[in-house]
Parts: C-alpha cells; sequence; structure tokens
C-alpha cells in the first residue's frame, strides 16, 4: 500500500488521491488499511513520504560522486517521466500538502534534509567548503524539482535536459575551483 500510495501522490497529489484508490492500486482488502496505518490518510502519506523519499537517498549514495548524482536524477527522471509523463515528485507532493497531511509534511521536510546532506558529504569529500557543499546540494535539489514540474507542465523533456547540463557545469566548477 505505501508504493501504491507514493505512485498515485506523485500524479494526482495526496489531495487528489482517496484511501480507496490506493486499495484499488494496491489490491489490498478494505479493513487493510486501518489495520496498517490506524492513524488514516495522514500516516499513509508520511510513510509513502518516507518510502519514496528513501529510495532517491540510496541513488544519491550509490551514486559515487556529484557529478554521478546529477547524471542519476536527471536520468531517473528522464526514465520515469518518458515512462509516466504526469509523474511527479510525490517528496514535493507531500511538501505541497501541508494542510492536508502535517505528517506528510514534516517527512518531506526530513527527506529533503537528508538528501542535501547526503549531496552535500559528496561535495564535501570532494574538497568543497561546508557551507558552498550545503548551497550546491540545494540547488541541485531545487532545480531538480523545479525541471521535474516543468518538463510535466510542458509535456517536453528538454527542460530536464537544460537543467541537467548547467548542474553539470555548475558542479563540475565547484570542484575544480575546490582543488
Amino acid at each position: 500500500m505505501i508504493r501504491s500510495a507514493a505512485l498515485l501522490f506523485r500524479e494526482h497529489g495526496i489531495a487528489g488521491t482517496s484511501l480507496a484508490d490506493v486499495l484499488e492500486h494496491s489490491g489490498a482488502p478494505r479493513g487493510s488499511i486501518y489495520h496498517h496505518f490506524p492513524g488514516g490518510k495522514n500516516q499513509l502519506a508520511a510513510e509513502a513520504t518516507v518510502w519514496a523519499g528513501s529510495l532517491v537517498t540510496r541513488m544519491l549514495v550509490e551514486a559515487g560522486g556529484p557529478l554521478e548524482v546529477v547524471g542519476a536524477l536527471f536520468g531517473f527522471w528522464r526514465t520515469e517521466l518518458t515512462m509516466h509523463p504526469q509523474s511527479g515528485c510525490p517528496v514535493l507532493a507531500a511538501a505541497l500538502a501541508e494542510a492536508e497531511s502535517g505528517d506528510a509534511y514534516q517527512a518531506a521536510r526530513e527527506v529533503f534534509g537528508t538528501w542535501e546532506r547526503a549531496i552535500a558529504d559528496l561535495l564535501v569529500g570532494r574538497g568543497v567548503a561546508e557551507e558552498r557543499a550545503v548551497s550546491a546540494a540545494t540547488l541541485l535539489i531545487a532545480a531538480t524539482e523545479g525541471a521535474v514540474v516543468l518538463a510535466r507542465a510542458k509535456g517536453d523533456l528538454r527542460a530536464l535536459d537544460r537543467v541537467e547540463r548547467e548542474m553539470t557545469r555548475t558542479i563540475g566548477h565547484l570542484l575544480v575551483d575546490s582543488a
């Protein structure tokens, strides 16, 4: 159910996804949602946000280096939007749903912080000063999320290509300047 919720939230947002939608998508029996998620939709949304965030965190950690992270992030979204043009980031959906799901909003804050830290740590490990590393990590996350929104809204992946190119240059220059 967590995976189904995350997949539905990425396309319809939290407010646009009902528990019935999650049950139908997951194939779970009707009574199981409150058995597994006594906190209801709020708890499910928070757990789906953490689950989705952990997939990206793993990708960041396994990418190798800062430039590989840029390629991995944009490659992931290029594939995702090619296969599912109405996809978006379920973590962003949770961040935008503060009023509907406070727990998911808090989970999104934590996930974004984890992503920032993972990217910043890679940069610091390559000699970038802490403050610059955190700023660059924030920029990369914001640029990626923005490019996904633009690509989805325009129905065109060129925004991903352009932003990836600029982020590769930016991170590359940062690494050279810090060497």
